[in-house]
């Protein structure tokens, strides 16, 4: 038939429907895209010397214009009653959507606010300085670094690149299909990529991690994007709920379903590349090789920024995935992650033990507490979720907090990351080495610290769960865990200083007001944490 006769047989006219999008339901996401894209226009029509401060105030309001919404949202029930995919069905808005956009928002600001500080290293060429190199497109060493340096010129690009990547955060735990889940990954992966190369000291080092992070980074995709068509070629959908149904037999059998899903090794491959990409994501062994490099090389501040809101938005990934649209599937998943989180809690835990380098430690440190959420992971019930979010929001204030602390401590190379320079810091500056002992002792999980708290919550759910033998390796991962903990406290406290040592740099209320949150929420979370327990219990309801 022409194309002339298929219109008049279909009326005479042909029109295409347009989607239907609920902008206020995906408001979070969309002022934190319209902040970054405001700061791509600053980049370009402002003067330089008016950027940083522009780009500071641009992100700090589209982060809590984000969050006010979020709040908004709560309130009116679309995290408990009103939960719904918006967006065609691409993105579900539920209680673990909003519990984890809150959080990655809340340390979204603490992270900024690291990035605007400019006491710390000296003045490049009369104008202060940040962590970030003067110029981005500069070789290392070569005339044109030095010209920018006396020049003061500073890389403000960060911000913007930092607001994408929490918008890709934001979506990645409200992705409903594969398809938006691996384009939210991306969104937020390569601007990370380019903030890893940017350290201002070391460059050559920190450009060498954002390689590594980047290839291995690709590899990750690649395999995420591969189990993507595997399933889909099982199930003819990438929508999650839509490949549960298909999987357990609720699904309305077409002549190609009936084909595809007489095999399950499309279905049990595509599952294994799609974990390996998240698993990545979070660290997890064998998938960790990337982290401690990485976390030593990049600027703090990104490290910090990477080390929080990265892990939240890719366990919030995991317990979508697997929750979602793998229940069915429980018998086959639950002993691979059996492994895999025992292996992450241990090397972690050992290999933290031989560092010497405080980032790198606190790099190993984050791989072993990627296990411990894991636990919660297995543990396969609502209390599971619960517990796997409070922890998320626990430990990503400490984290914070503890990478903050690590760019006050200083010599003439700028951070002086290695452990024999904090020998004596608890004479040098005893409230930085207390703030600092109170961040390991909750990576430890002592009591009255939030990281106690969150230990104990996902123990006790994979032992409700029926895990108990995982959570007897993770108290012992634990037990090993607090000993290079307790390593530094000592070291800190009860070593001599060394002679023309480092010493403590007095920050700015940035770097300052980034502390006292961490250590508000560790200390709070730790004595008083039955409002936010009863608040993650509440958020563990999933669309579909």
């Amino acid at each position: 038939m022409s194309s002339t006769g298929w219109l008049a047989a279909a009326g005479g006219t042909q029109s295409i429907p347009a989607p239907h999008i609920e902008y206020g339901q995906l408001s979070p996401m969309l002022v934190v895209f319209g902040a970054a894209v405001t700061g791509i226009l600053l980049e370009a029509f402002l003067p330089r010397r008016l950027r940083h401060w522009a780009q500071v105030v641009t992100a700090l309001t589209g982060l809590a214009g984000a969050f006010v919404a979020v709040l908004v949202l709560a309130a009116q029930g679309y995290g408990t009653t009103k939960v719904d995919a918006v967006a065609m069905g691409a993105v579900a808005l539920d209680g673990p959507t909003l519990f984890l956009q809150g959080v990655i928002l809340l340390v979204a600001v603490v992270a900024v606010l690291t990035y605007a500080e400019r006491r710390l290293e000296p003045k490049a060429g009369g104008a202060p300085a940040d962590a970030f190199a003067a110029q981005a497109s500069a070789t290392p060493g070569g005339e044109q670094e030095r010209g920018a340096i006396r020049a003061g010129f500073t890389t403000s690009e960060v911000f913007p690149l930092t607001m994408f990547a929490v918008g890709g955060m934001l979506l990645f735990p409200a992705a409903n299909d594969l398809l938006t889940m691996f384009v939210a990954l991306e969104v937020f992966s390569l601007p990370l990529y380019l903030l890893c190369a940017l350290a201002r000291r070391r460059r050559l080092l920190s450009q060498e991690a954002a390689v590594k992070y980047f290839l291995l980074g690709a590899f990750a995709s690649a395999f995420f994007l591969f189990g993507t068509a595997l399933l889909y070629g099982f199930s003819g959908t990438v929508r999650l709920g839509e490949i549960a149904d298909v999987i357990s037999g609720n699904a309305l059998l077409t002549p190609a379903l009936v084909s595809s899903t007489q095999n399950d090794a499309l279905l049990l491959v595509g599952l294994a590349m799609l974990s390996v990409g998240l698993l990545f994501k979070v660290g997890a062994v064998p998938f960790h090789s990337w982290t401690p490099d990485v976390y030593q090389g990049a600027p703090t501040p990104v490290t910090g920024f990477m080390a929080a809101a990265t892990k939240v938005a890719a366990f919030g990934a995991v317990l979508r995935l697997f929750y979602v649209a793998f229940p069915a599937l429980r018998l086959d998943w639950r002993p691979v992650l059996w492994g895999v989180a025992i292996l992450t809690m241990v090397v972690g835990a050992v290999l933290a033990v031989t560092q010497q380098d405080v980032k790198r430690l606190l790099a190993y440190s984050s791989i072993a507490h990627a296990g411990f959420i894991l636990t919660g992971v297995i543990a396969s019930n609502r209390q599971g979720v619960g517990s796997v979010l409070f922890y998320l929001l626990a430990y990503s204030f400490v984290t914070l907090g503890a990478f903050a602390v690590v760019t006050l401590v200083r010599d003439s190379k700028g951070e002086a990351t290695h452990l024999s320079s904090w020998a004596g810091l608890g004479r040098r500056s005893p409230l930085v080495a207390a703030v600092f002992a109170l961040f390991l002792l909750a990576f430890a999980g002592i009591p009255l610290t939030s990281g106690f708290t969150g230990k104990f919550a996902v123990f006790q759910a994979a032992a409700a769960g029926g895990a108990t033998p995982l959570v007897i390796v993770g108290v012992l991962s634990s037990a090993v865990a607090a000993f290079f903990y307790i390593r530094v406290i000592v070291l800190m406290f009860f070593s001599d200083p060394q002679p023309g040592g480092p010493t403590v740099a007095i920050p700015s209320a940035f770097t300052a007001t980034a502390i006292g949150v961490g250590v508000l929420v560790t200390v709070g979370l730790g004595l008083l944490p039955q409002y936010f327990l009863d608040l993650a219990s509440k958020a563990v309801f999933f669309v579909g």
